[in-house]
């Protein structure tokens, strides 16, 4: 017996990115103007995790592998649901899954332009404590765990 699709998490990655002041780098979504989140994206099959997560940055961001450098794995996948009203926009699936990394940018701001602009319009740097204030509330519970897990490299 197959499950249906409403009942399943579809698998992805994320990154939170910071600066050398310890600042993380938030960007608005294209979609729903205010929200602010991280870079994160699905899995396509067979993927390999870090391939998966420098690819969305790079979609999303513009930034390119060689500007980053790995610092962190979360150590355990962070789960969320989607509200009623979001899940017709998300291929039916109930949530999301994610492996999550933190990454330090190391090269200058210009790195950043946005990728493919197909999801985020604008970005900024900004504490962890604002950026859990940014983000859309069902995201709200992951963000305060990415805050605890990687609260040592956080400005």
């Amino acid at each position: 017996m197959t499950k249906k699709k409403t009942q399943t998490f579809r698998a992805g990655v994320g990154a939170v990115i910071i600066n050398k002041d310890g600042l993380v780098l938030g960007f608005e979504r294209k979609d729903f103007p205010d929200e602010w989140q991280f870079p994160q994206g699905g899995l396509d099959e067979g993927e390999d995790l870090f391939k998966a997560v420098k690819r969305e940055i790079h979609e999303e961001t513009g930034i390119e592998a060689n500007d980053i450098k790995l610092l962190a794995e979360a150590p355990r996948p962070t789960v969320y649901e989607f509200p009623k009203e979001r899940k017709h926009k998300r291929a039916g699936h109930r949530g999301q899954v994610h492996r999550w990394f933190l990454f330090r940018l190391e090269s200058s701001d210009k790195a950043i332009t946005l990728g493919d602009q197909k999801e985020f319009h604008a970005w900024k740097w900004t504490s962890m404590d604002e950026m859990i204030k940014s983000v859309v509330s069902f995201k709200k519970p992951v963000y305060q765990e990415l805050g605890i897990c990687f609260e040592a490299y956080l400005g």
